[in-house]
């Protein structure tokens, strides 16, 4: 509380400005155990740092192969739109057609493949989603993922 000036034109110590009103709590991190407190929300710094390292960089898991570009380059000229149907993505209930950004691993996913013996990179795996029909998915379908913290 600072000295705003109240209703009588004097300073006053009751009246809380506007930043002392509207100033964000700031909440527990969402790891399991960490009683670390965050402004977003989510996880702190540190518990953020953690899951980044165990998560790997995209060659690690895979992605920044020869195999995944030849995967990712003849599946979006397969699907040069997004052919996801689902419409709890925010388009209709057919196929959502904007761009396709994203080479998706379908009806299963790479982990999937692999523990399958199936070769992850045969486009044959694939479909060409835009970005938030992706995100979307991948968030729904893989509990490995943020979902699951």
């Amino acid at each position: 509380m600072s000295g705003e000036v109240g209703t009588s034109g004097i300073p006053s110590p009751l009246v809380p400005t506007l930043s002392e009103v509207t100033m964000p709590a700031k909440r527990v991190c969402t790891t399991s155990r960490c009683p670390n407190l965050t402004d977003n929300g989510g996880r702190c710094d540190t518990c953020q740092r953690k899951a980044e390292a165990l998560r790997g960089n995209a060659r690690q898991r895979g992605y920044n192969t020869a195999g995944h570009q030849q995967f990712r380059q003849a599946v979006l000229t397969r699907n040069p739109l997004c052919v996801c149907p689902e419409p709890d993505h925010g388009h209709p209930p057919r196929a959502c057609h904007t761009a396709a950004v994203v080479a998706d691993h379908y009806p299963l996913s790479r982990r999937e493949l692999i523990a399958r013996g199936l070769n992850p990179n045969d486009p044959a795996y694939g479909r060409g989603l835009c970005s938030p029909c992706h995100s979307a998915e991948t968030s729904r379908h893989q509990p490995g993922g943020w979902n699951s913290r």
